[in-house]
């Protein structure tokens, strides 16, 4: 354990090489700024008191860093930030993976999971601080970032899986003029999870449907999520010895979704990483030059790999395969990825969880006290406590609406996810074209062009071409709940944790995405 006394860097920052690193306090805190591990785990400025632990938990796979979850004490991944009561802050960050920061009795503590950890640790005004932490990871994580600054429309938000080849090629038609430079094609189109081939909703093939994205004069955009497959899925069944274990030998869950449990690639072993190769250079040879890659925090789940080697490193590895396999010529967008092994891997980084057609739903919010679920104000405020990470590559806040059709959010709340939008630069919707307005239209026309001024002028507070926006009021948590509706939570996050539940209600949302199918 190495100990730094507040005085080595009270007036400059500082690098250290340690596994394991101690800050004793030299005031008394007032806020931790708690990182997430993958893009919709929560990112925040909370107070010290422990949250409560997100429910339901058969999701924490796939929402937090699942090592850390019942700790009560502020933790976080790779780096920690602590604020005082003269407004300064204490920043301890990583510059290497495998790496976590918690707060301890007013200690700050960081640990390396790897061979050797190095730590930056400065203290002062928070904008200096993260400018100087920016620095140095640009120079670790070799990172370059692209001018490209996508104007995206993507199926998922409107339609989510029930696309097919005739309604999207209307789609493309119908949107015309409109100043998108992507059309993604989100899940929907392959057979299933594990097996990225065309189903048979696409009898033309994703080479026909690349084309036609690219005859309307834009680029065409694939989701895909490779380093996760399905029980049901034919490379599960063919190839189980491909699949990540534990040290009892059990097959290591990825989480469940799309009503089954999800299981993770072991990406260490050759034969995956030759698998994969091939897969990026399917798709590129289809036509797909945007790929956006989801679920990808599976490639850095505990496990007993192939070759022993940190988690996050074997990760970090398997991008860094994809992404020569795909060429740099790509844009690459990952999403539920750990952030920091993705860093000068990718162009691109969604840094939270999904926006909603909901502000917030009071069983999310409070009850399951879950602020990775979908929606739009966890969305934006993790949003917000991420962009910090903009100097070093894109960073998608998610899809912007306008809209009035299915779409329940209040006009100011679709004001600010256009306003987050503005000021990320990732410019995306996925609005239908057949359902909007004459107004909605050119509304959306204007946002796709606008190229305004931006300036932070506070840790939630910026200038879009000298309009002020305050995104202060939207970032609180919820209310931790207590006696009966704590209760009523634990109940409601034990049914949620029930597999046959769940396939209810994914019965019941398919149900309803039919019928706004059917409304086309």
């Amino acid at each position: 354990m190495t100990v730094i006394p507040f005085t080595e860097f009270k007036e400059k920052s500082k690098i250290i090489q340690a596994n394991e690193i101690q800050i004793d306090l030299p005031f008394a805190p007032v806020q931790y700024y708690r990182h997430g591990w993958q893009s919709w785990s929560l990112a925040a400025w909370t107070n010290l008191t422990p949250l409560p632990v997100l429910k339901p938990a058969i999701f924490h796979t796939l929402q937090v860093n699942i090592e850390h979850v019942y700790k009560s004490h502020p933790n976080g991944s790779w780096l920690g930030a602590i604020q005082f009561a003269d407004g300064n802050i204490l920043l301890l960050g990583a510059l290497t993976l495998d790496t976590h920061v918690s707060l301890i009795n007013d200690v700050l503590h960081g640990r390396s999971d790897a061979e050797h950890g190095e730590w930056f640790i400065s203290y002062g005004q928070e904008n200096i601080v993260f400018e100087e932490y920016i620095k140095e990871l640009e120079i670790r994580f070799q990172v370059v970032k692209k001018n490209i600054k996508p104007r995206v429309w993507c199926s998922w938000y409107s339609l989510y899986t029930m696309i097919d080849e005739d309604i999207l090629y209307k789609i493309f038609d119908v949107l015309g003029d409109l100043p998108f430079d992507v059309l993604q094609v989100d899940d929907g189109w392959q057979k299933s999870i594990g097996d990225w081939e065309v189903n048979g909703k696409f009898p033309a093939g994703m080479q026909a449907l690349a084309e036609k994205i690219k005859s309307t004069g834009r680029s065409a955009g694939l989701w895909l999520a490779p380093l996760i497959a399905t029980k049901s899925s034919k490379l599960f069944r063919e190839h189980p010895d491909w699949f990540l274990r534990n040290e009892r030998g059990v097959f290591v869950t990825a989480g469940f979704n799309w009503g089954e449990y999800l299981f993770a690639l072991d990406t260490t072993r050759p034969d995956v990483t030759a698998w994969l190769v091939a897969l990026m250079k399917q798709v590129r040879a289809w036509g797909f030059d945007y790929l956006k890659l989801d679920f990808l925090y599976a490639g850095a789940l505990k496990g007993k790999r192939y070759k022993d080697m940190p988690r996050e490193a074997a990760y970090r590895e398997s991008l860094r395969v994809m992404r020569e396999a795909m060429g740099l010529d790509a844009f690459f967008l990952t999403c539920g990825t750990p952030i920091f092994p993705a860093l000068g891997l990718c162009d691109a980084i969604r840094i939270g969880p999904d926006v909603s057609h909901e502000w917030e739903k009071h069983r999310d919010a409070v009850l399951l006290y879950n602020p990775s679920i979908p929606a739009t104000r966890s969305a934006i405020r993790t949003s917000l406590n991420r962009f910090w990470l903009n100097p070093l590559l894109h960073v998608d806040p998610d899809v912007a609406y306008f809209e009035l059709k299915g779409n329940l959010l209040a006009p100011e709340h679709k004001r600010l996810l256009q306003d987050l939008a503005l000021i990320c630069n990732f410019k995306a919707t996925s609005d239908l074209p057949q359902w909007m307005t004459t107004e909605e239209r050119e509304q959306l026309r204007a946002f796709l062009n606008l190229n305004p001024q931006i300036a932070q002028t506070g840790r939630y507070t910026f200038s879009i071409d000298n309009r002020v926006v305050d995104f202060t009021s939207t970032v609180a948590l919820p209310v931790p709940p207590k006696g009966l509706t704590a209760l009523w939570g634990k109940v409601l996050g034990w049914l949620g944790s029930q597999p046959f539940i769940l396939r209810i209600f994914k019965g019941m949302d398919d149900n309803l995405l039919r019928k706004r199918r059917a409304s086309l």
